[in-house]
């Protein structure tokens, strides 16, 4: 019998919403953190801005007041002759709309400048970030959540900033000052704005804190439909080739239904506390004119403090409902901004070195001096892993799917940084190497042979922009992509991804290769750069390949045999460890598992 004590279900739930509001408060520190980050370079316009719409406020609410003084005052002072006070207080009037409307427009156009320098710092930001973040985060982070940061959580956040907070400051400004005024002019009305205020404050923090839940779970539903679509069309080779559309469509009619009844919630939300209002203020306004129409009777209070009384009781609870809607814009940003913090938080695994070690001529010794790795918190990939690569030697990686051949070549490209242990190039650590210097020493090709939109001329001289074209021209000759390239439309500056400028799956090997052979690396390394080839295209990146790789140390990880026969030295791997190491003819002439592997190939010829 087990007597391991456990916490009351009460306690435990309490322990949780503690360490909850502890988290919620956690973020909403950093949020604001990030914002008075991006706030801070503009403090002068921002300050400004506030002074204006202080200003504008204050001119705008004197119009009730001045209407007032213009009854009492002015229109007696006119029955008598005297048109003096009459013309002061309309100049006076004019004055003050002049003076409001000119701040408020000098108080938005600063708020335009003001929020999209913020948008475009905090746009630079993020796209900043996801370049430096590591590869470990980004295979676990998917695009389109990254999608996401970009664009709707930014477009929130413009929202907020182009007209949430302008209708706050205002709103907020206009009530406080119209309640003063009316409490100055009428002490007695003054009251009776403030009781409708409690019935006010009551249904706006109702219908704040449903719009709060509405608000965050429309930015998740919003986030998740991004997603789908992009994750949809991204793989949309796999989708039409396994007759997906139909499924994809009924998951994507699930998510678009969820939005839709989010946002119907939301605004019978809104069918509630907008007739709430007006009922609230229409009912003030009648109650002030009925204590005020007695007391114009008994002779306590005029005819002209008395509009001015109506007219600020119907004014301020204009505002409020702007306030409210701004409430939901507030909301969805602040959700936004969280977001956006968090991936601005986010550390790169791997770290530039605090004091780099230049390697401005690298060789290419590569050396594996007991490494051991694994991704993040899960099993061991690399136990101990011993290898010594020559400068100039070409070295091909072989074995099963999961034997680790691709997590070396990630180590040494240094996306990833060991576990333990240490790897150097030309005697210096990966990890104290400058990261200049590393990403012109070791450059890997990929199986994907990504072609970014521009030019083929541009494409190449992805690592070096300010490659002449008689240098781009002598790399694409060394591994036989130039006869293609001048078959294109445009030749050179034919654009990959436009129509006639496409090309297969061979010719964009062929200049990933010309883009490697350009960045001349010290250590070249090739992850199953053929693997997505047929016989032809193969042959023809192989002749590539032989150019490609001399007088370099070369890693190569291939499937296909007929590409480890250019290769000095095989290595082949089983569960992260070496398990057989020598030249190609002799490990075929031998019995172990290499030579298995290149029967059963040749078996596959025949």
């Amino acid at each position: 019998m087990s007597t391991q004590a456990t916490a009351p279900i009460g306690v435990a739930d309490e322990e949780n919403s503690h360490l909850d509001a502890t988290r919620s408060r956690a973020i909403r520190r950093r949020s604001l953190k990030l914002l008075g980050s991006l706030l801070r370079p503009h403090r002068v316009d921002f300050t400004l801005a506030i002074v204006l719409v202080v200003v504008g406020q204050a001119a705008r609410v004197a119009g009730p007041a001045l209407v007032a003084l213009a009854i009492d005052r002015g229109l007696p002072a006119a029955l008598d002759g005297d048109w003096g006070p009459t013309w002061l207080v309309a100049g006076g009037y004019v004055g003050a709309a002049i003076a409001a409307g000119a701040c408020t427009a000098a108080y938005i156009r600063m708020a335009a400048k003001v929020s999209q320098a913020v948008l475009l710092d905090l746009r630079q930001r993020v796209f900043r970030q996801t370049q430096l973040l590591s590869l470990e985060f980004h295979e676990s982070y998917t695009s389109g959540r990254i999608i996401s940061r970009q664009t709707s959580d930014l477009e929130a956040l413009r929202d907020l900033l182009d007209s949430g907070i302008t209708s706050l400051a205002q709103g907020f400004l206009f009530m406080a000052f119209t309640g003063v005024s009316l409490f100055i002019l009428d002490w007695r009305s003054g009251l009776v704005l403030l009781v409708a205020v409690g019935p006010v404050w009551a249904i706006t923090r109702w219908f704040q804190k449903r719009s709060q839940v509405l608000y965050r779970i429309s930015r998740v539903a919003s986030a998740r439909l991004i997603v789908n679509f992009v994750e949809n069309m991204t793989g949309i080779r796999a989708v039409q080739a396994f007759r997906r559309e139909r499924y994809n469509e009924q998951v994507y009619g699930g998510f678009t239904e969820d939005y839709r009844e989010i946002s119907a919630r939301t605004m019978r939300l809104n069918g509630v506390y907008d007739p709430g209002l007006t009922l609230i203020g229409n009912v003030t306004v009648a109650v002030a004119l009925g204590f005020g129409a007695f007391r114009v009777l008994d002779g306590s209070l005029e005819v002209g403090v008395l509009v001015a009384t109506l007219l600020y009781t119907k004014r301020f609870f204009q505002p409020v409902r702007d306030m409210a809607m701004f409430y939901n814009a507030f909301q969805s940003a602040s959700a936004a901004l969280e977001k956006i913090s968090g991936l601005l938080e986010e550390v790169p695994s791997v770290r530039p070195p605090a004091r780099p070690v230049a390697l401005p001529s690298a060789q290419g010794h590569v050396r594996f001096d007991d490494v051991t790795f694994g991704y993040g918190s899960g099993r061991t990939i690399l136990p101990h892993l011993e290898l010594d690569v020559p400068a100039g030697q070409t070295v091909a990686l072989v074995g099963s799917t999961g034997a680790g051949k691709s997590t070396l070549a990630k180590l040494v490209t240094r996306f990833y940084d060991v576990t333990a242990g240490a790897i150097t190039l030309d005697g210096v650590d990966l990890r104290d190497l400058s990261t200049p210097d590393l990403r012109r020493a070791v450059v890997m090709v990929t199986q994907e042979a990504y072609l970014f939109s521009g030019s083929v001329r541009e494409n190449i001289a992805l690592a070096r922009p300010d490659a002449s074209d008689e240098e781009i021209e002598r790399a694409a000759r060394a591994v036989g992509a130039h006869d293609f390239i001048l078959d294109l439309p445009d030749g050179y500056d034919t654009d990959v991804n436009k129509r006639g400028g496409r090309v297969s799956a061979g010719q964009r090997q062929l200049i990933s290769f010309a883009r490697a052979f350009l960045a001349d690396p010290a250590v070249l390394i090739l992850d199953e750069a053929t693997s997505s080839l047929d016989i032809p295209g193969e042959r023809l990146v192989q002749r590539g390949l032989e150019t490609l790789l001399a007088n370099r140390t070369a890693i190569i990880i291939a499937h296909r045999l007929s590409t480890v026969a250019i290769a000095d030295r095989v290595l082949v791997m089983a569960d992260g460890r070496i398990v057989e190491d020598g030249p190609p003819a002799e490990l075929i002439a031998g019995s172990g598992r290499f030579a298995a592997l290149h029967a059963a190939w040749r078996d596959s010829l025949v």
